[in-house]
């Protein structure tokens, strides 16, 4: 391991160079070396998406909406009427619907996977998501925390410098006093 990094790790952090996480290791590299941390995590995972991976995420988006839900029902209402009274003699599905029946079971086995898929997809981008965010503000937090060592060097530095000036003109007081006692 780096010694800067264990520098870092136990000036900054305050724990050991060990007991870091890869991503608090990856964060201080960066913000040792001034790299930005931010980026389009979203981007990123869409552009490994795969054709697949869109048209579940299209389907669950779909199938998950009040659109599809009030359209199916319309489904199930037309389907209802058309084979309870317009066709009172030949419907092709009658009372009790056994045919809508395995329709819909159909339709729940192939749409309950692809929505877990989608759903599993989404978590996985929360994830990435919150790992990003706490790597930016973990910078954010590495970088407030040097601006606060800088003023206060500056702060130490200017009250050395206002000492100094003092004692100088402490010096020359008494050196003026001395003289003018000196000529009475």
């Amino acid at each position: 391991m780096e010694n800067h990094l264990k520098d870092l790790a136990r000036k900054v952090m305050k724990k050991s160079a060990e007991t870091l996480t890869d991503s608090e290791k990856i964060t201080l590299n960066r913000w040792h070396k001034r790299e930005q941390v931010s980026k389009d995590v979203h981007a990123e995972l869409e552009a490994k998406d795969s054709f697949g991976d869109r048209l579940s995420d299209a389907m669950a988006r779909i199938g998950g909406s009040w659109g599809f839900i009030i359209g199916f029902v319309c489904f199930l209402i037309i389907w209802a009427v058309i084979n309870t009274i317009v066709l009172l003699t030949n419907a092709f599905d009658p009372y009790p619907f056994i045919f809508l029946n395995l329709v819909l079971s159909m339709l729940a086995a192939a749409q309950a996977p692809i929505i877990m898929m989608a759903q599993n997809r989404q978590a996985e981008k929360d994830r990435a998501m919150a790992e990003h965010d706490y790597q930016v503000n973990l910078k954010a937090e590495l970088e407030i925390m040097s601006l606060h060592e800088k003023f206060d060097q500056m702060r130490a530095d200017q009250l050395a410098a206002m000492i100094a000036a003092q004692q100088e003109q402490i010096r020359l007081l008494t050196q003026l006093v001395q003289e003018k006692g000196a000529r009475t």
